[in-house]
């Protein structure tokens, strides 16, 4: 049964909100990454940003301490992109994507024209080369080179063998995130289904980014809608409609925001989750800024700065401080308010 038509303000403040950005929390990391879906970590200080722009008192180096501690892990998940999770969530969101980003995989290297071979015995020279403990992917990948495998069957042999990213690289002392380790001998491994993990990969969806179409949650996850209809159609959700008539689905003990809800100034690193394609309809990055963000010619992106519940600027760490630059003219009020943010942040990375 569908419930109430949500207005395109009321999607925003729910996301806002769902996200930790109308008003910093005090959860702990791993809760926090439970609660918005995990965040993308291309760039490794994206992950500390993403932190402390949503929790409340964050120390720069508690997420450097999560990954050592191994409450947390970051490795190639979602949309074969590298993203920091907590370590609760990663078989089973493993398990949730392992055979789409084979069947990707699978297609990419058919387009590139490189020769079949067996990708378990792939996994099984690499599984060997890592037994003794993680490596820098140069050694990982000459382990593969010598016993025949071309350069290019390192992109997909992670889909085939469960590797996580290993302190201290990929943190904000070591950015790089070229030290692979295997996942089965950082963390206990346990065994989920597929079903199980879509499961709970749809529920962190609409936990973080709803109430959101189908057809969103398929393209954040990288899975197809037939893949995840089956397992939708046996959870307990709850079916609003959007402006255009399209159905957003929910977790039925969700809040929906107040359109008026206030949204103050927040800072957002490169890669934020809520400006990419999935969650256009929440407006967080409005279309005719989305260039500006997202190029070819910028391929890390850049950081953004929400006004209202939107992007209005973006900001870079110039000069040993934040330097911000206004897409959209700001009120002497919001700028007052930019600025404090930005004093606050130019903290955070002086540690």
């Amino acid at each position: 049964m569908l419930h109430t038509t949500l207005s395109a303000r009321q999607i925003n403040r729910s996301v806002l909100d769902r996200q930790l950005l109308l008003t910093r929390a005090d959860l702990s990391i791993p809760a926090t990454l439970q609660r918005v879906g995990g965040l993308q970590t291309q760039y490794a200080p994206s992950g500390y940003i993403g932190l402390w722009t949503r929790l409340r008192d964050l120390e720069r180096d508690a997420l450097t301490r999560a990954l050592e501690d191994r409450s947390v892990v970051q490795a190639t998940l979602m949309r074969c992109t590298i993203h920091v999770v907590a370590a609760a969530d990663y078989w089973p969101i493993c398990s949730a994507v392992r055979s789409s980003r084979r069947e990707w995989w699978l297609r990419i290297a058919k387009a590139r024209r490189l020769p079949d071979i067996s990708h378990n015995a792939l996994a099984d020279v690499l599984r060997g080369a890592l037994r003794d403990g993680p490596l820098p992917r140069i050694d990982a990948v000459a382990a593969i080179e010598r016993a025949g495998y071309l350069k290019p069957f390192w992109e997909g042999a992670g889909l085939w063998l469960d590797m996580v990213r290993v302190p201290p690289s990929g943190t904000w002392e070591r950015r790089r995130a070229d030290r692979y380790g295997l996942a089965d001998q950082w963390i206990p491994p346990v065994e989920v289904s597929e079903r199980d993990g879509l499961q709970l990969l749809m529920t962190r969806y609409l936990q973080g980014f709803g109430p959101a179409t189908l057809a969103d949650a398929a393209t954040w996850a990288g899975v197809s809608r037939a893949r995840l209809d089956p397992v939708v159609a046996t959870m307990d959700l709850v079916a609003h409609r959007a402006e255009d008539d399209a159905t957003l689905l929910d977790l039925p003990d969700m809040v929906i925001a107040d359109a008026d809800t206030p949204a103050p100034v927040r800072f957002l690193p490169t890669w934020d989750a809520t400006l990419l394609a999935h969650c256009r309809r929440s407006g967080i990055l409005p279309e005719e800024f989305r260039t500006k963000i997202f190029h070819t010619k910028i391929p890390q992106s850049i950081g953004t700065v929400l006004v209202d519940g939107s992007v209005r600027a973006t900001w870079a760490w110039r000069n040993d401080r934040v330097e911000v630059h206004e897409l959209a003219k700001l009120t002497s009020a919001q700028r007052r308010e930019v600025a404090g943010e930005a004093e606050r942040l130019t903290g955070f990375y002086l540690g």
